[in-house]
């Protein structure tokens, strides 16, 4: 029953994210609700959500779809020579990011389920002369890379939408060399979420509906082998986010958090 049911998640989540890369960020705004962005930009939900004015116009048009809760890139304090890995990497906006910080002598890889995000990202990529960044279709689940292979792991409100979270956090401990860490911006649920909320596949794919607790979500990384574990809430990051769930704002059950953790040496 639960497989069953994660498939229906999965395909409902490609689904989704299809039509988004399809339609661009004019759909996609206001880290995932369908809502809209009334009369915000994208460039200034990103602002919003802490880029900077600079990375927000630094990587190519089409690049940001609007669709983070945060910034990984300024949480993961990248280095220049690593190897950055992006869970659910969309159409390549934080990869292009880290791609600079890392430099020539460093590489980011993007891993996205959704052949639409994935071709995307690769066109991205090329129209901006990103030599040091590539993209691969697959799963978060079940990572298209070796083991100890990354020095980074970073990812934008995209852990919540995967059925399988403790297969994601295994997966990420696996790739990750001895020492390697965890950056994160992902939201957390704040309070108890109703199942008929949990069983609407469209407040799944807007990000409400998959989202855990602090304390599930530790239970997941500590128990996947990461260490010196950090979750830090950030609720400033859903003022964008008007859409009403059972006549309450949905800052009523989720809140934007980072998540930092380290695979010890």
């Amino acid at each position: 029953m639960a497989n069953n049911r994660n498939h229906i998640i999965y395909q409902a989540v490609r689904q989704h994210y299809g039509e988004v890369a399809k339609r661009g960020a004019s759909a996609s705004c206001c880290a995932k609700t369908s809502s809209g962005c009334g009369d915000q930009t994208v460039s200034t939900v990103s602002e919003g959500l802490g880029y900077s004015a600079e990375e927000v116009t630094a990587v190519p048009e089409g690049a940001n779809l609007g669709l983070g809760s945060g910034n990984p890139v300024a949480v993961a304090k990248l280095r220049s020579g690593e190897i950055v890995l992006d869970l659910g990497s969309g159409a390549g906006f934080d990869c292009f990011l880290a791609a600079k910080q890392v430099g020539e002598s460093g590489h980011v890889i993007g891993v996205d389920m959704t052949p639409e995000m994935v071709n995307r990202a690769r066109e991205n990529a090329t129209k901006g002369g990103y030599r040091n960044a590539e993209f691969r279709l697959g799963e978060i689940e079940n990572l298209p890379l070796a083991d100890a292979s990354v020095d980074v792991i970073i990812s934008n409100c995209v852990i919540n939408l995967s059925p399988e979270k403790p297969k994601v956090f295994k997966e990420a401990f696996r790739v990750l060399k001895p020492g390697g860490r965890l950056a994160i911006s992902d939201l957390v649920a704040s309070t108890q979420i109703p199942p008929e909320i949990r069983e609407n596949l469209a407040l799944y794919c807007g990000c409400l509906a998959g989202a855990v607790s602090i304390e599930e979500l530790e239970k997941m990384v500590e128990k996947a082998g990461f260490q010196n574990l950090r979750v830090k809430p950030k609720d400033q990051s859903l003022k964008f986010e008007q859409e009403k769930v059972q006549g309450r704002n949905i800052e009523d059950y989720v809140m934007s958090a980072t998540i930092e953790a380290i695979k010890p040496k």
